[in-house]
């Protein structure tokens, strides 16, 4: 069976970067914490765990202050890739902790887009996931700029009674496709709709790598966390053309009677898959 990867797959360059300075941290021996998972890759988020960067969810669950611990234990943060909302990232400096800020840097673009529209006086439109950390760190920028700020994950969602100025940023991971036809919808419905593309071009890349291998192979298997959302929508855009996808996190999940009658086999993974579970899975298939 042969197996065939994705031309544009994997770890991106924002994962990457945070995945190296939380190492750095890590190396230098000093206490760490990552403020909610580092990516969203369970494994990952693991092995930094056992390597000594822990994940919390709130800045109030790491027991120290200044008076109880030594010159040079000040606990080191490390933000998350998908960012933090104004209020936690102002909680952890309170705090007085070493801020390493790993915020992917097509993020923050969005971020100050959603800001920088909300200061101009617009009604701001994310589209994206209600509920996706990065997501909700979008919509507290914009409403901190002083915008109101509607999450419509599709034309449906789109409130009523909208009025211009608009302005319409989107979730890094987000289709384009979505992000059009939510642009669409606001145009057919008399608005002028200011809009900032934030989608990331790794997610595009890998999206339509992803949709050209899929139309050519008897199967496809797309590696990522399920809390991935990128990755998610990886596997979506591969059973538009190939039904037999399979999402998995790692290649323990592979079943190999999944793959009987398969000349060729697709991979692809999600921006938060580092380059040993690809090779892992890789390997497996290429056993059977």
């Amino acid at each position: 069976m042969e197996v065939v990867r994705a031309k544009r797959a994997g770890a991106c360059y924002g994962v990457q970067r945070a995945l190296d300075m939380a190492d750095e941290v890590i190396a230098d021996g000093s206490i760490a914490y990552t403020l909610g998972p580092l990516i969203h890759n369970p494994q990952v988020v693991a092995d930094l765990a056992e390597r000594g960067a822990e994940p919390v969810d709130d800045v109030a669950a790491i027991e120290w202050t200044p008076a109880s611990e030594g010159e040079g234990e000040v606990p080191s943060v490390v933000i998350r890739s998908h960012g933090v909302t104004p209020e936690v990232l102002g909680a952890v400096r309170e705090r007085g902790f070493a801020v390493v800020d790993a915020t992917c840097p097509h993020v923050a673009r969005a971020q100050a887009a959603a800001a920088e529209l909300a200061h101009e006086g617009c009604r701001v439109i994310v589209v994206g996931e209600e509920g996706h950390p990065e997501v909700e760190g979008l919509t507290a920028w914009a409403r901190q700029a002083g915008g109101k700020v509607d999450v419509v994950a599709s034309p449906a969602d789109i409130p009523e009674g909208l009025y211009d100025p608009v302005g319409v940023v989107a979730q890094t991971t987000q289709r384009r496709e979505n992000l059009e036809a939510v642009v669409a919808a606001l145009t057919e419905a008399g608005l002028a709709p200011i809009v900032k593309n934030t989608i990331c071009s790794a997610t595009r890349q890998r999206q339509e790598a992803a949709a050209e291998l899929a139309a050519n192979v008897d199967a496809m298997v797309v590696i990522g966390g399920r809390n991935s959302s990128n990755t998610t929508r990886l596997a979506e855009v591969c059973a538009l053309t190939c039904p037999r996808t399979f999402h998995i996190e790692s290649a323990d999940e592979l079943d190999p009677v999944a793959f009987d009658g398969c000349a060729r086999v697709g991979v692809t993974a999600g921006a938060s898959t580092p380059e040993n579970q690809i090779a892992a899975v890789e390997a497996f298939l290429k056993t059977l």
